[in-house]
Parts: C-alpha cells; structure tokens; sequence
C-alpha cells in the first residue's frame, strides 16, 4: 500500500464536488492517502515540505493554477507528483494525455509509471506550461473565478475577445542567443509544454521534455487580425505565418520600456525585465507512457 498525499483546491472548478469520489477511488486502488483540503494556494509548498517524509507520492486535484501553486514544494520534496484534473483548462494534464475522467486520472496514478519532464523558470519562478505578456495578462485580469465557474472551457475563448477590444501592441526587446529583436507586439509568449489557455498550442512540436523553450510574438497591426489566426493557435502551426516571429532556445531575455506584469500558468508572478530559462528534467509525474 502506497502512502500519498493528496491536495485539493477545494475552489477549483470541480474540487469540492470531486474530493469524496478521488479520496474513495484512490483508496479502493491501495493508496493509503493523507488528505488536505486548501482553499489558499500559497499554502500548498509548505504543506507539501511538512508531510515529505511520510509519504512516496503527492497527488494534487486542481486546475493549473493549482498546480503551478505548489511547484516550489514538489521541487523541494523530489517526490512523484500525481495529477487530478479538476480545473477549468487543465492544460498540463492535456500536455500529459491524462484523462479529465476522474476515474481514469485515478488509474493512471495507480498505474505508476514516471515520467521526467521539463520545467519554465522565469525571474525565480518556475512554471508547467507557458509565461506570456500583454494580452494573456488582459485576459488573465478579466478571467475571474466566477467567469471560469459560469463558462467552463469556452471562458478563455470568450474573454480573449472581450479583451482583444482593450489589447494595444507595445514594444519589446527580445533577446537570445547573443542576438537581439525590437518588436511591436500584441504578445509574447515562451512555452515549456505543449498547451496552455485552454487548448492552444506553443508550437507544432513541442512537448514538455524536449530541453527547450518555445517563443512567439504576434506582430499584429490590427486587433481582427488574431481572429484569423485563433485556428492556426489552436493547432499550433501559427509559428509560420508572416506576422508571427518564433524562436527556440534554452534561455531568453525579454525588455520592456515600461514594466509589463507576466502570466505563469494563468497566474501574475513578476514582471519585466525577465529571463526566461527551461530546467531539463526538473520534476517526475505519473503520466501514461
């Protein structure tokens, strides 16, 4: 019988419905389970700190927010992280092919299988999936919780629209590589795994243990033009159009005249300046091989 710990963001979309079922589902799997239920995600790192040695896994039922809450802790215990996903995107566990299906996640958990992916770190802090400035913020101030509760999914699509009609391009220096860009954009965004908002794409290719960082910029003039590409972002294949610069590295530097805030996995962590770095194999997860 493996002894885990298992968090759940009790205001996450479906957290508090879902907690008696994952707690009974995990247990008739053989999971000896220590139980703690938060409604405040800074908490979760040192929750994580303070049961460590008790356990040989943490599962986190939550969305990516969540998730990327409890980063510094997992970093820190070095203990197999399990995912129940219980948010409203839950992007990371797409990037992961784990099944939204509460029943199946459980299985995968049990299953045990470790897989060793990449981590985004940016000015200190870590991220999953992408850190993104200017109108992901926009939209990321605008997607409040009951907006997420009301809409589910289809509440990225719809406040990026209501924040595509406020979204102004401003400039930005990237820097990679020992070269440099000066840049009009709507936004920035540098990726570690492959999803993020809702199901848009970083790039065709990437996944999230390929050493490597994504980067793109959307040089638009007009704010219509978006419209068109929202297809190619979903597919992730929009990296080719004209008005979209990409870029690949390990580390990039990103400038702004005026400090601009930046989104980690739907959450605003720090601001411009900022060094953009992936860690390689930073953190195990049970996902299906």
């Amino acid at each position: 019988m493996k002894k885990a710990l298992l968090l759940v963001n009790q205001h996450s979309r479906k957290g508090q419905k879902l907690l008696s079922q994952a707690t009974r589902e995990l247990e008739a799997l053989g999971f000896e389970l220590i139980v703690e239920s938060t409604d405040r995600a800074r908490e979760l790192p040192d929750t994580i700190r303070r049961y460590q040695n008790q356990v040989e896994l943490v599962i986190i039922g939550g969305g990516d927010g969540t998730l990327n809450a409890a980063i510094e802790g997992l970093i820190d215990n070095k203990l197999p992280l399990g995912i129940l996903p219980m948010g409203t995107a839950n992007d990371l566990a797409r990037t992961l092919e784990i099944p939204t299906d509460l029943s199946k996640a459980c299985q995968v958990i049990a299953s045990g299988k470790v897989r060793l992916i990449d981590l985004g770190w940016v000015n200190g802090k870590h991220f999953f999936n992408v850190a993104s400035l200017g109108l992901s913020v926009e939209i990321t101030q605008r997607l409040t919780k009951d907006v997420k509760q009301r809409w589910g999914v289809f509440a990225y699509a719809f406040t990026a629209l209501q924040a595509l009609w406020s979204a102004r391009p401003f400039r930005a220096e990237i820097r990679v590589n020992n070269q440099s860009f000066n840049v009009k954009t709507i936004q920035i965004a540098i990726g570690n795994g492959r999803y993020y908002g809702g199901g848009m794409t970083v790039a065709e290719d990437a996944t999230i243990d390929d050493k490597r960082l994504d980067l793109y910029s959307l040089e638009i003039k007009n704010w219509w033009e978006i419209i068109a590409l929202l297809p190619a972002m979903r597919q992730g294949n929009h990296t080719s159009w004209p008005n979209v610069r990409a870029l690949h590295d390990r580390e990039f530097e990103v400038n702004t005249s005026k400090r601009r805030p930046i989104n980690t996995d739907g959450e605003i962590t720090t601001h411009t300046p900022a060094t953009f770095r992936v860690i390689p194999q930073a953190l195990a997860v049970i996902a299906p091989s």
